[in-house]
């Protein structure tokens, strides 16, 4: 018995004459007449009644019908399913953000647009660190993550810059730095401004990404800061600064985070610090959900009009 068998047969039970189903399933009698014939033998059961007329069922055909009627539904319900699924239109999409790249206007615009496009995805968000989510990604953990600069690039993930920002110098308030102006504008502060300067930085220690390009920049001008803590988080990054114990440097879009205690200043000289956001997904995963959402992602930054260059690690 299988689900083609149990079609045929329920297309006889309701045409009530097996050459009107044979029209109405598009096939020729004989062929439908021996399907139904194997369907009783596989039962052990007659399953219509041959008249003039047509046939009708028996009593065995009259519960196989019912049955059948459900399983056939089931059937189809499972093969549509299953279809939105592959075609990424439903489905469970795992996503982790940095504290930074949720802050970046980006993100939650993103979402809103992913969840009013395709409501059928249940997506499940969560925060990390960016080497915790490039893990969990490669880990098959996460579907995907939105990072800043990528601290690791294991084989298999596919890394697309979706924005580009510039970063800003946070000082604490009352800082000296914070305090000169000119003709009552702030000034930037210029990268020989860091020499010796307390400063917190958002990494594992002697891993790559941002803050090692900010020390990088800082080594191209003989300039050594003096760096008094590494924290996991940016918003921990910026509590510390408020909290008076030195300086950092964070993406534009994090500016206004306590705007009573801290001063944000462009970075002179730092051009080539930017800030992107990076999508992070594996590369044999981008299918059904996933390619969906960076499908999405994809089409949003290119129609802010902002490069988006797929890399694999």
């Amino acid at each position: 018995m299988d689900i083609r068998q149990l079609r045929y047969f329920l297309a006889v039970a309701e045409a009530g004459h097996v050459t009107r189903a044979a029209e109405l399933l598009g096939m020729a009698q004989p062929p439908l007449s021996q399907q139904i014939k194997a369907l009783e033998n596989t039962v052990g059961m007659v399953l219509f009644k041959r008249h003039a007329k047509g046939v009708t069922l028996t009593e065995a055909g009259q519960i196989l019908q019912t049955d059948a009627a459900r399983l056939v539904h089931d059937f189809d319900a499972l093969q549509s399913r299953m279809q939105l699924l592959a075609e990424g239109k439903t489905g469970r999409l795992s996503i982790a953000f940095t504290s930074s790249a949720a802050a970046h206007e980006f993100t939650p615009f993103a979402l809103r647009e992913c969840r009013a496009r395709h409501p059928g995805l249940v997506l499940e968000i969560g925060e990390n660190n960016a080497a915790e989510i490039t893990e969990a990604v490669a880990d098959g953990r996460l579907h995907c993550g939105l990072l800043r600069v990528p601290v690791a690039q294991p084989a298999g993930l596919v890394f697309e810059t979706l924005q580009h920002e510039p970063a800003m110098v946070a000082l604490p308030i009352d800082h000296p730095l914070a305090q000169r102006e000119r003709r009552s504008k702030p000034l930037p502060v210029q990268i020989a401004d860091l020499q010796d300067e307390p400063m917190i930085l958002v990494r594992r220690p002697g891993a790559p990404g941002l803050y090692a390009n900010l020390l990088a920049l800082c080594a191209e001008h003989g300039v050594r800061p003096r760096v008094v803590a590494q924290v996991a988080r940016m918003l921990t990054n910026l509590n510390l600064v408020a909290a008076g114990n030195g300086l950092s440097v964070v993406p534009s879009s994090m500016v206004g985070a306590h705007p009573h205690a801290i001063a944000y200043r462009p970075l002179v000289d730092g051009g080539r610090l930017d800030v992107p956001l990076t999508l992070v997904y594996r590369a044999d995963d981008n299918v059904g959900a996933t390619a969906t959402f960076t499908a999405l992602l994809r089409t949003l930054a290119q129609e802010h009009g902002d490069r988006c260059r797929p890399r694999h690690a």
